[in-house]
């Protein structure tokens, strides 16, 4: 006959167990298919904008003061440097420099977050929280910042087509 030790116990079990009975299952068919490895065409130099031409052709609005500094980054790598791009000097890229895919990447898409990860770099892995939190008062600095997400189904066909984020709490330098 069992003891009150091994009753308690196998109460304690069942009792752990009875979560995972109301767990509801991750419903996949409601967001996009992200699967596999994402790459982006890279002809004729890195862009934000795959559907513009590289330098001046990708049209950013830019102060006055920033327009200077990209005239000396286009000049530099023209003449064979590297420009501002950082990372050449070990600097994080963070956000928005990874969100270019400038290696392969890759989106994890789960019920309350969405990662995004490029795969050379251990620094270059984006959390995207999508479970409705409101912004912490204490969250540290990162290159990656701190982003909150919400999926969108922006044509009304049943399923998510858009991931809107807000990025906050930055750190530097990063690309």
């Amino acid at each position: 006959m069992p003891d009150a030790k091994t009753i308690g116990m196998i109460a304690l079990i069942g009792a752990l167990m009875l979560p995972v009975a109301g767990a509801r299952a991750f419903d996949d068919a409601m967001y996009p298919d992200l699967k596999g490895q994402w790459k982006r065409a890279i002809a004729n130099g890195p862009r934000f904008d795959q559907s513009k031409p590289p330098g001046r052709g990708q049209g950013a609005p830019v102060t006055p003061e920033y327009e200077a500094v990209f005239e000396a980054n286009l000049k530099d790598v023209a003449a064979g440097g590297q420009g501002d791009f950082t990372t050449w000097d070990c600097l994080a890229a963070g956000v928005p420099m990874m969100m270019t895919a400038y290696e392969p990447m890759e989106i994890i898409v789960m019920p309350d977050v969405t990662y995004i990860m490029i795969d050379v770099h251990t620094d270059a892995v984006r959390r995207i929280f999508t479970d409705g939190r409101d912004w912490p008062t204490d969250a540290e600095p990162a290159f990656v910042g701190y982003s909150i997400g919400k999926w969108l189904d922006t044509t009304g066909a049943g399923r998510y087509d858009t991931l809107a984020v807000e990025t906050r709490n930055f750190n530097g330098p990063r690309a």
